[in-house]
């Protein structure tokens, strides 16, 4: 696979390249290491393509996710408590980053579109707020890629044209998304 475009969002690319160097050559050295057509097993049974055979999101978030485990990146889990007082409850959950390292929080995204902004504009800031990472990496496909997988899978340039409409807050966190292709 490679990388076709990025975009930084709150300056995550600068601030990547100046911390965490090492960090952002594993992630590129990952991505061209994957050889997504042994990933094309997903035979469609959806009505606009029957029979398409199509890049399986589980399979290929699989594929990334061991490969990177083995260059010491993990997967990372907070437990997260509210009380809800008009119900005299308290909800218990967690939160889960797919890969963090040195600080660095890793997701990658081959599901739908809400999870990519999810990822981004909440639950990178809820770890960076627990002192869990320092800034983020979101990976998705462009939607060259997407168009060869099921309906619905977010594509970078659907990221990239609502955080450039969005602006930066101040509680975002140095980002860089990479959209990927095979």
């Amino acid at each position: 696979m490679r990388v076709v475009a990025k975009y930084s969002h709150k300056g995550g690319e600068a601030f990547i390249k100046k911390n965490h160097p090492k960090e952002l050559q594993e992630i590129f050295s990952v991505i061209e290491a994957i050889d997504a057509s042994k990933l094309r097993t997903k035979k469609s049974e959806e009505k606009t393509m029957p029979g398409c055979m199509l890049y399986d999101p589980k399979r290929l978030n699989s594929e990334f996710l061991t490969k990177f485990r083995t260059l010491g990146w993990e997967k990372v889990r907070l437990k997260m408590l509210t009380k809800v007082p008009e119900i005299t409850k308290v909800h218990q959950g967690f939160r889960e980053m797919d890969l963090v390292k040195n600080r660095v929080g890793l997701e990658v995204q081959f599901g739908k579109y809400a999870f990519m902004v999810y990822n981004i504009l909440a639950k990178m800031t809820i770890f960076a707020k627990k002192g869990k990472i320092d800034c983020g990496v979101e990976l998705v496909s462009m939607r060259s890629m997407a168009s060869e997988m099921s309906t619905g899978v977010s594509y970078f340039e659907q990221i990239k044209a609502d955080l450039e409409y969005r602006g930066v807050a101040d509680l975002d966190i140095p980002t860089l998304v990479l959209g990927i292709d095979a």
